[in-house]
């Protein structure tokens, strides 16, 4: 990123005008409400929530190594695993939507927490070189403005890393957990969605292949089904990941070709001579 770049400030005024509700074309799913961040932060120290934790850390951490010296920012709720980068990245600022809140975080030294809207970060363009969003698509009023939002502010390459619930998994049809509410996903709409923030797909991947069941057996057992579920059914996992990066340019798609009739002026009828003899046609 560019020296100039860099000594930016990371705090910018939000605008007051009032946006308009836009809805996705599929806002089947409508909630209009983040999780309470106090719901999160308990189901994530219950056992269940631990071992979604452990499985999404591995997941993220598979696609996403070291961001040394690299302004990494965490988009929703997204603590658990944006504290491993703290040690060699440049800055990692944890950004919560105002409608769920915040807590403090890191629990030691300053807070690197802020509230926002999600569709008006506090950053200046291309500030930041990673994004990670985690319990936020899925209940944002218009997700297309939200990951616009995200471009603005992603540098050129700049990576965005999304976790949403998978449309057809079981997380996604039982409210018991964080991923049961708001509006699920399939890879096409992601793919779609990007694809009009000009964000391009690099990488998919998956998590949650074990039931989302809170009984103790289950949840030791977590590791061998998540093996055997990422093997034998990986379209029916409780979440899908994708990383994209930032497009600067996109092309237009040409239109169909269509075929013409072009008159061409001429002095002299076709088919006659200038001296009056028939004249073979061509």
């Amino acid at each position: 990123m560019a020296s100039a770049a860099r000594h930016q400030p990371l705090e910018r005024g939000l605008s007051d005008d009032t946006r308009q509700l836009k809805l996705a074309p599929f806002a089947c799913y409508l909630t209009g409400m983040h999780m309470d961040v106090i719901d999160l932060r308990e189901f994530y120290a219950q056992p269940l929530g631990r071992v979604v934790r452990i499985s999404l850390a591995r997941a993220i951490g598979a696609m996403w190594d070291e961001a040394a010296n690299e302004r990494v920012v965490g988009l929703g709720y997204c603590v658990p695993w944006i504290d491993r980068y703290r040690d060699r990245a440049e800055r990692v600022i944890a950004l919560m939507p105002a409608a769920q809140g915040a807590v403090e975080w890191p629990p030691r030294g300053p807070s690197a927490t802020a509230l926002v809207f999600d569709e008006q970060l506090p950053l200046p363009d291309s500030s930041i070189d990673r994004m990670l969003m985690v319990h936020l698509l899925e209940h944002c009023e218009s997700p297309a403005d939200t990951l616009k939002e995200a471009w603005r502010v992603l540098t050129p390459g700049g990576r965005l890393l999304i976790v949403v619930p998978n449309r057809r998994g079981l997380w996604a049809r039982l409210e018991t957990t964080p991923f049961g509410t708001g509006r699920p996903f399939s890879r096409g709409q992601l793919s779609q969605l990007l694809r009009e923030a000009l964000l391009a797909p690099t990488a998919w991947s998956d998590a949650l292949h074990f039931p989302p069941v809170r009984r103790t057996a289950m949840i030791r057992a977590y590791a061998s089904l998540e093996r055997i579920g990422r093997r034998l059914w990986p379209v029916f996992s409780g979440v899908i990941m994708v990383e994209a990066s930032k497009r600067l340019y996109q092309g237009l798609p040409a239109g169909a070709r269509q075929h013409r009739q072009v008159f061409v002026p001429a002095l002299a009828p076709q088919g006659t001579a200038r001296n009056g003899e028939p004249q073979a046609c061509q």
